[in-house]
């Protein structure tokens, strides 16, 4: 640790006060004092939008095992290692060309009319009670109903599909669970979708889990164990991901009732509020990399592998970036699409037009619902840190 770093008083701590309730004052005072700081975690954390930006387009790795020290030790890669989010190139890179054929522009433009009805079908529930928690009414079942639908998933027990699918996610939060648990919930879910998949073999239809079959390049195909892994990836990765994305953006309009009333009235800037919603509180805080070389960060050389956390929050925020006006809500920002929200480079969210999606239906659809929607109570937090969002958001309209 350089001699500056030792000397700040500031770091990353998620256990600091209020940081559950709210962490960016948290985000701000790293960003402005520490920013680039290796930490005595055993991380270096980076804050600034330049620099997680940079750090997002390197060619670095995402597989842990390649830090130093790991030693092909620590928890067992999930899935066998094998899904898209845990590959590095070549490996990242072949997988990434065949999953892409079937997240389509074709495919997620058919997708619109099922985030309609779905939405619609929610909000009539909502409005049949005058109000309810919008996380179990809206936000919670709605990505995962998108996600099977689109994948066209056969009939197979979906309740315990969405319990090991919330679990998965749980456990690859830092501290969380034992290897006993990750590999137990790994396990069952592999179980749960290789059967799926077999039947998928048998029942093809007009859906993504079809597409997945058959796509090819140049003879090469995704194998029996590849499937698995990468419709996993798309529940795990895609799904508490879009329930914070829709109950965060709905809270952060809510706390800012002039860009609520800016959305109701102003249809046509539905997109670009979608981005800014995701900017402003995005569904993922923190990213991991691990350095292959070392990489230079202002006066500081991260050494090659090395574990480094960009904090995607903290970058959305950034003043230097975004101007003074960062840490405000503001619907018609220009520039609003080139948040870190969904990563950058070679792995950026293969999915994340399909959140858009979901983003855009639900939050255009609800505030010209209910004109009158407000807060009915406090939030509850989920208490997650790299995924944190609302787990109950209480509404009267």
């Amino acid at each position: 640790m350089s001699g500056a770093t030792r000397q700040s008083p500031v770091m990353f701590n998620p256990l600091s006060e209020g940081f559950m309730e709210d962490p960016h004052p948290h985000y701000a005072e790293v960003r402005r004092h520490a920013p680039v700081h290796e930490h005595p975690g055993g991380f270096w954390m980076l804050s600034r939008y330049e620099d997680v930006d940079a750090l997002l387009r390197a060619d670095h790795s995402v597989d842990k095992r390649r830090a130093r020290g790991a030693g092909g030790s620590g928890r067992p890669p999930r899935l066998k290692g094998l899904a898209l989010i845990d590959q590095d190139p070549p490996d990242h890179t072949r997988l990434r060309r065949l999953v892409s054929q079937a997240f389509t522009p074709r495919a997620m433009s058919g997708i619109e009319p099922v985030v309609h009805e779905l939405v619609g079908d929610a909000l009539d529930d909502l409005g049949r009670a005058g109000g309810g928690d919008l996380v179990e009414t809206l936000a919670f079942p709605l990505p995962f109903t998108v996600i099977t639908r689109l994948l066209g998933m056969p009939a197979i027990d979906t309740e315990r599909l969405r319990e090991l699918t919330g679990l998965l996610v749980r456990l690859g939060e830092p501290g969380a669970g034992s290897d006993a648990d990750v590999e137990a919930a790994d396990a069952e879910m592999v179980d749960l979708v290789s059967d799926a998949i077999s039947r998928k073999r048998r029942e093809r239809g007009d859906d993504l889990l079809t597409a997945l079959l058959d796509a090819e390049e140049d003879g090469d195909r995704l194998s029996h164990d590849e499937l698995v892994a990468q419709v996993a990836m798309i529940y795990v990765a895609g799904y508490e991901t879009t329930v914070n994305l829709i109950s965060g953006g709905v809270l952060a309009l809510l706390r800012h009732p002039d860009q609520l009333r800016l959305l109701r009235e102003t249809p046509g800037l539905d997109r670009n509020a979608t981005e800014e919603l995701l900017r402003y509180e995005p569904p993922v805080h923190l990213a991991r990399r691990i350095t292959v070389a070392p990489h230079r960060v202002g006066e500081h050389e991260i050494p090659a592998g090395s574990v480094v956390l960009a904090s995607l929050a903290g970058a959305n925020r950034d003043e230097e970036f975004w101007g003074p006006d960062a840490g405000r809500l503001r619907l018609d920002r220009e520039n609003a699409r080139r948040h870190v929200s969904f990563g950058g480079g070679a792995h950026y969210c293969v999915g994340a037009m399909l959140a858009r999606v979901q983003g855009r239906i639900a939050f255009g659809t609800l505030v010209r619902r209910f004109p009158d929607l407000r807060q009915a109570g406090d939030v509850r937090w989920n208490g997650l840190l790299s995924l944190r969002g609302p787990a109950t958001l209480p509404l009267t309209l």
